[in-house]
Formats: structure tokens, C-alpha cells, sequence
């Protein structure tokens, strides 16, 4: 028997304990995702869900917390100058790299300091 692989379901950035309404202000407020309601077996947690087109970011309590410099969720978005420019708006930095054949990015670091990649193949 064999099996398939049918894509990411959710990806998980770690958060301080007590910041669900900062993280709710930076995904929903500033990025425009959606929260999602988590289930009431899992809400004793803490954290948030949140609706990135097909996929979810889920954002869990960390207690012994440390922000990922490196590794990332790369989002792929359409019109990412407009997100740019939404982001710059609200007065967060937004970090240029190496461009790449096909395609246009930056990085942006959530509130408690993960890295985040948004980019848009051309």
C-alpha cells in the first residue's frame, strides 16, 4: 500500500505566554488572516489559529520561548506590494533579500521576533 502527500495543513510559530492579543493584532490587524476558532479541548492551551488561504498558521504558548531567526513559514501572496505597502503602513520594518529568478520577497518578523518569509512568483 502506498501513500500521498497532500500538502501543509497548518504551520506553527511559538509565542510568548499572555500574547494572544498582540499575536491577534499582528496576523489579523496588520496581515488580514482570519482567526479561526480552536477547538474547546485545545483552547486551555492558549494561543490562536488563524486562515492563510488553503493552509492555517496556528500561533502556540511557549513557555520556555525563543524566537526562530532562521527557519520560517514562506507565504505566497498575490499582490505582495500591496501587502508591503499595508505592512510599511503600520510602521513594521520589512527586510529585502537576494532576489531570485521568478520571483519577489521579503521578510517580516512577527511580534515576538520569528522570522516570516512573503513572497510572489512571477
Amino acid at each position: 500500500m502506498s501513500f500521498d502527500y497532500y500538502g501543509i495543513d497548518h504551520v506553527q510559530l511559538a509565542a510568548l505566554e499572555g500574547s494572544e492579543g498582540v499575536a491577534r493584532d499582528f496576523f489579523h490587524g496588520v496581515l488580514g488572516m482570519k482567526e479561526i476558532e480552536k477547538p474547546e479541548n485545545l483552547k486551555k492551551r492558549g494561543g490562536l489559529w488563524f486562515k492563510c488561504g488553503t493552509n492555517q498558521i496556528h500561533i502556540g504558548i511557549d513557555h520556555d520561548f525563543r524566537p526562530a531567526k532562521k527557519a520560517h513559514p514562506a507565504i505566497h501572496v498575490k499582490n505582495l506590494n500591496v501587502l508591503k505597502e499595508r505592512i510599511v503602513a503600520k510602521g513594521i520594518s520589512v527586510k529585502e533579500d537576494e532576489p531570485l529568478p521568478g520571483d519577489d520577497r521579503f521578510y517580516v518578523d512577527d511580534p515576538f521576533g520569528n522570522r516570516m518569509k512573503f513572497l510572489e512568483w512571477k
